[in-house]
């Protein structure tokens, strides 16, 4: 793995298989405890420059939080 000086890290380069598969770096996995069987949420921006994976448990824990504000907010109105 290589840092930059934007916070970044780079693990490497992956190749596409014939079904679409990419194998993730066993450094990146490591790094996110990304284990056999876990869900990853496919993000890109508007633009189509770039994906990203996120673990979907931390998706649904950042949604969670989100909310819970939005309630905080809307109570204090």
């Amino acid at each position: 793995m290589s840092e930059n000086g934007e916070d970044m890290s780079i693990y490497g380069t992956v190749k596409v298989g014939d079904r679409g598969q990419v194998v993730i770096p066993a450094e990146a996995r490591k790094d996110f405890n990304i284990k056999p069987g876990d869900l990853l949420l496919v993000v890109a921006g508007k633009n189509r420059r770039g994906i990203a994976m996120v673990k979907a448990d931390a998706m649904r824990q950042f949604a969670s939080r989100v909310l819970k504000g939005l309630d905080q907010t809307a109570d204090e109105k």
